[in-house]
Formats: structure tokens, sequence, C-alpha cells
């Protein structure tokens, strides 16, 4: 999208619709649908729709960020995501509402270059994806004096990478959100930069409310929710609006006064000889007990029907490397008997999404084509 078409008063005051999409994406038509923008989310297991966003929503959450992480007319935003998903419009949004800075990160994605490209813009706030923070890590670098938050996004980042982010100066802060709230639904506070860093809880913005369904599924109410989504049927883009004020997620959540704690999607979990387990909680056991020697997107685990345990998990590792078989065999050993694998496998690549998440759906059927010969 034409960012100088964002940043400006007369993209958030008129009653166009917009695409956030790539160049050549293919997508529905608007139906008379006014003041929003549409977002693709690829989703984790396939398929994928187009969520409709109003920009007054938008704005609702940029508002709602910019306060809870103390940005003012001085601050500067960086923006190093790309603008067709919500993440990196949403930064673009908060710079325009706060009325300060925006730097933008040019070119192929570089760990070094993106440091630099920090401290010569002199960047207070900064969303990256849990991929960039690990390359920021691996690259062995520190943060820029100037950086007073940066908010990470897009998945699950694990506690060890955390903790060795803010062990070199990055003011790091873990959040949780989604395309559906325009990003943002509870972020880490500026003062938890004080403490060691933990995973969870993440504290809830005050624009939402919560609770969970009878199934343990997170539900949200607020004004910055999306409007309606567009699904694919039979070749065709039908569009359903959000139907009452509580939309209800796929994620999964504890709750505690205005703290989440994160638990996974509900499609991560599977049974395996009666009792559930969770793919996400087993495969942060895995990097948990692999500490450096597994880097960002190079391990996860899948559920492969079993005729006599109804699931067996599978180890998928990208590259060969020893150590991998060393840390499977190390598993092996002292894990839960449910929480074993059945075997393991090597892949070039695992499926992600543009932002490093990782397809889940995508790479079970790759693994069971694999195991077929298909």
């Amino acid at each position: 999208m034409n960012l100088s078409l964002i940043k400006s008063t007369e993209f958030w005051e008129s009653d166009s619709c917009e695409i956030a999409a790539k160049s050549g994406e293919r997508h529905p038509a608007l139906h008379g649908l006014k003041s929003c923008v549409l977002f693709r989310t690829s989703g984790t297991t396939g398929g994928g729709s187009w969520v409709v966003l109003s920009k007054s929503a938008l704005q609702i959450s940029a508002n709602a960020v910019n306060q809870w992480l103390d940005v003012d007319g001085e601050s500067r935003w960086g923006l190093s995501l790309p603008m067709n998903h919500v993440g990196g419009f949403g930064v673009v949004a908060r710079a325009h509402a706060a009325q300060c800075g925006l730097s933008v990160f040019n070119g192929k994605w570089n760990p070094q270059e993106f440091r630099k490209w920090l401290a010569d813009e002199a960047v207070t706030h900064v969303s990256v994806v849990p991929t960039q923070l690990h390359d920021l890590m691996a690259a062995g670098l520190s943060s820029p004096s100037s950086l007073r938050a940066i908010v990470v996004g897009g998945g699950r980042l694990d506690a060890v990478l955390g903790q060795t982010a803010r062990n070199r100066g990055w003011p790091v802060l873990a959040s949780f959100g989604m395309t559906e709230t325009c990003s943002q639904v509870g972020t880490q506070e500026i003062a938890s930069l004080r403490e060691s860093f933990v995973q969870s809880p993440i504290r809830i913005l005050p624009i939402w409310e919560t609770r969970l369904s009878d199934s343990g599924r997170l539900m949200i109410r607020g004004n910055a929710l999306l409007e309606g989504s567009f699904e694919q049927e039979n070749n065709e883009w039908l569009y359903r609006p959000r139907l009452g004020d509580w939309w209800q997620t796929s994620d999964r959540a504890e709750l505690s006064g205005d703290v989440i704690i994160p638990k996974g999607r509900v499609d991560s979990i599977v049974k395996i000889l009666g009792e559930l387990v969770d793919l996400e909680a087993v495969e942060q056991k895995f990097i948990s007990l692999a500490g450096e020697d597994l880097g960002e997107n190079q391990f996860a685990v899948v559920a492969i029907p079993d005729p006599r345990r109804e699931h067996a998990l599978v180890a998928v590792f990208q590259g060969k490397k020893v150590v991998f078989q060393k840390l499977y065999d190390r598993w092996q050993i002292e894990a839960a008997g449910i929480e074993r694998f059945s075997e393991l496998v090597f892949v070039e690549e695992l499926p992600t999404t543009e932002l490093g998440k990782l397809k889940r759906g995508a790479l079970q059927e790759k693994v069971i084509a694999m195991r077929t010969g298909n």
C-alpha cells in the first residue's frame, strides 16, 4: 500500500475502503463497504480469509498501544514489517495517531543493517516477529540506546530468547494479538523491563474485555474488533459480518483479572492414548531442552493419525545436523511417555507464513506424504 496515503489525515477521515494486499494478490469485491481496510489471513492450517477492519477500530488500537508504550510526539516508530499485514500497518497508524516520527527499514532483512538503521534513525519503538529477534541475537548485537520498546508479536516468544535479548539491552516486550483485533490484545508493560523476561502473563490493554467460552476458547469484546470477514466458498468470496459484541477466537488461554496467559490454538491439541497433548507446549519444552543448539524455525512437532494411539507425534527438523539427533535421543529418554516422538523427519524447509509463523497443517500434509511416498 501507499505509505504516504496511510500517513495522511485524509485517508483516516475518508469513507474509502482499501485492500492491504501484495501486488497481484486476488481479493474480494468490496460490496459497498466504507471506511475500512481488508487484510488477508493465511491461517496456520490452510484456508484463510480477508478480515475487514474499520478505520476507527484501527485508530482505537493505535491510540491504546501508544498510551501503553508511552509514545508521544517526540517518539519515533520504526517500520520493519510488511504493511499488507496488520502488524506493519498498525505501526504506521500509531505514528499517525501520535503525530510522531516514522522511519522505514527498506531492503532485504539483515540483522546488522537493521541494528544500524535503528541507531541512525534514533528509533524509540519498533515491532518485530520472533524470527527477527532470533537473528539479532544470533548476530550477537546489542540494542541501540535510543530504543525504548521492541514489541515481539506474530508468534510465541521463547523464554530463553527473550531473556538473552534483555541481557544484551534489548527492551523486549512480549505481546499477544491477531488480525481480528487490529493487532494487540495484550502487551507486557514498560515497567516489566526492570525484571527478568517471562513469556507470560501478558497484561490486557484497557480497550478489551475478555472471558472464556464453555470450551475454553478466548472471547473478546471491544471497539477495535473486526467488522466481519470474507470467506471463500466454491471460488466465491462470501462476506460474513461479525454477529454480536463478543467474538470467539481460535485460541486457548488462562485469564486472571486483566492478565492473560496464552495457551496456544485450539487446533494444536490432539488426543494420544486418551489424553490431551498440546503440540505447541511440546515444542516449547523441546526448545527449552535444546537451548542455543536449536535456532528459530528449525523444529516443529506434528501429529499424524495412529490406529493404536489415536495420534503419534513426529519431530520435524529443518536441515540435517548431528546435534538434532542427539537432542532427539535425549528427549526420548527424558520426556513423558505420551510426549515422546514416534520418529524424526528432516525437511529442507519448514512451511511458514510471510511473518515466519508455522503452517502446521501444511507441514502435517508434507510429513504424511513423505511417509506414504506420495
